[in-house]
């Protein structure tokens, strides 16, 4: 299993304190088929847990999925700053799914080479 993060999920992990064995057991529970919510299109949401809260009061991590493939930290958010993502967000996260889940080994390669995506080693 590959598991990578963007941009944007680097810089919110840096700004809430969220460190990548945090992100890694979100991915491992959604692996063992504990995904907290499955939104269709190869997009799940998991929980990642607050520090000093658990996860029900935690962050909502949205990430392109692959069982015993691969997984993209896309976005996330805490759920005291937003409820839900909108159906027109989750239609573009669906869109990026359908490309970045059949991504071939040359092509992540060079997104990693160019500072798009950072993979989370295990």
């Amino acid at each position: 299993m590959r598991i990578f993060k963007n941009q944007w999920i680097v810089k919110f992990a840096k700004k809430h304190k969220i460190n990548d064995s945090e992100l890694l057991e979100a991915v491992e529970r959604a692996d063992n088929g504990l995904i907290d919510a499955d939104l269709g299109g190869g997009v799940i949401k998991q929980r990642i847990a607050r520090q000093g809260q658990g996860r029900s009061g935690g962050y909502r991590s949205l990430i392109l999925f692959k069982q015993a493939d691969r997984a993209f930290f896309v976005y996330a958010f805490a759920k005291n700053d937003r409820e839900n993502i909108s159906d027109k967000e989750l239609d573009v996260y669906r869109k990026a799914a359908a490309y970045y889940l059949k991504y071939t080994r040359a092509e992540l390669a060079a997104l990693k080479e160019d500072g798009i995506i950072t993979e989370i080693e295990s």
